[in-house]
């Protein structure tokens, strides 16, 4: 028995059969390796998304002050001089991302920069909207929606301490923010003495499903070392019923369903 067994393992075939069975081994414990990251992502960043906060709100702009509007021949509509209001409607969704430090990580880490990059939305009004990045001279506002505001992409660059109005994020974690706007959604023309800002769009007969908005965006910390982590987040907007309320907000804290992974 003995000498048919080393008669056997002895053969040439018998070792390159060995050798496949450890290299299939190797391969299922790292595909095994791969799933598990692929499903549960990092489990140890240096740095996490702690909260996102989403504020929907509403806004009238005073025509005058907005681009004309024209007819299919170039012509520029003209309102009703002698009309008190007249008002073009703009629907907001600010977007606040909290980047906070893991204090059980253990080592000390710096962020470069973070980016969100690689923006896709889905709406039926897709060409009345607009991404803003914060107005670096307004005073008592963070958002204003005009061109020179409007971005495809924003990066926030690491420094001693968060500027969101100038996209600094500290280098410890800060705040990084901005604007899904869906602009001119409807005109508001009044002879009221007083309105409320807050019913604009209900007065325009506006109602949330002409609001309804997805929006998927690529989150990517990028550190001092040269590691980069990213996750994809995608958010519904408007929040809530923002046509009655005016003003809705949320609070998004269960951010371990967004998985971070190394680029």
């Amino acid at each position: 028995m003995i000498e048919k067994i080393k008669m056997i393992t002895s053969k040439k075939a018998f070792h390159i059969a060995m050798v496949i069975t450890i290299i299939a081994i190797i391969i299922f414990i790292v595909g095994i390796i791969m799933l598990k990251y692929y499903v549960e992502g990092e489990k140890n960043m240096p740095f996490e998304l702690n909260k996102i906060t989403i504020i929907s709100s509403q806004e009238g702009i005073d025509q005058e002050n907005t681009i004309p509007e024209t007819n299919q021949e170039g012509q520029e509509i003209v309102e009703n001089q002698n009309t008190k209001w007249a008002l073009n409607i703009n629907q907001n969704n600010d977007i606040y991302l909290s980047i906070k430090q893991n204090e059980n990580y253990g080592k000390t880490e710096i962020i470069k920069s973070i980016n969100i990059e690689n923006i896709n939305i889905e709406s039926n009004q897709l060409e009345k909207i607009k991404l803003y990045k914060p107005d670096a001279e307004a005073e008592n506002q963070i958002f204003i929606n005009k061109e020179e505001n409007e971005i495809q992409k924003i990066e926030y660059i690491g420094d001693l301490e968060t500027n969101i109005k100038n996209l600094k994020i500290s280098n410890q974690g800060g705040l990084i923010v901005f604007r899904c706007a869906l602009n001119n959604i409807a005109k508001y023309m009044s002879d009221e003495e007083q309105i409320e800002y807050n019913q604009l769009l209900k007065k325009a007969g506006i109602d949330n499903n002409q609001l309804k908005t997805k929006i998927k965006f690529d989150l990517v910390i990028n550190l001092e070392g040269g590691t980069l982590y990213k996750t994809t987040i995608e958010l519904e907007l408007p929040i809530g019923n923002v046509v009655e309320e005016g003003t809705t907000s949320q609070e998004i804290t269960k951010t371990k369903d967004y998985i971070f992974k190394r680029m």
